[in-house]
């Protein structure tokens, strides 16, 4: 399966609030949340050296997938082209001495 695949896949199951602040407000909450549930479960290994499952993981992640996903396609963004993009810039600074550092724009 890749990204576009995915990304068609994903709208089919969403329901929520289409009036305009509810189309971006619901999946970036949503994603804030899951990205919280997966700090839990890593939290847990740190603190507690647990047993959490690559399903328990894997669920997670796919979740925040789905809400990514989401957000890109309420925006008119391809996951995939979001991808490609993202790639692109971290080669642009690798090859710049530049992939240390913080700032969006180095």
């Amino acid at each position: 399966m890749d990204f576009s695949e995915y990304q068609k896949g994903a709208k089919t199951t969403a329901i929520y609030p289409d009036r305009l602040e509810g189309r971006f407000f619901y999946p970036s909450m949503g994603l804030a949340g899951e990205v919280g549930e997966l700090l839990n479960k890593i939290k847990k290994i740190a603190r507690d050296d647990a047993e959490v499952s690559k399903d328990e993981i894997k669920g997670e992640v796919g979740d925040i997938l789905w809400y990514l996903s989401q957000i890109c396609t309420e925006f008119g963004i391809e996951l995939d082209d979001a991808a490609a993009y993202n790639l692109e810039k971290l080669r642009s600074r690798r090859e710049r001495g530049k992939i240390g550092g913080s700032g969006d724009n180095r």
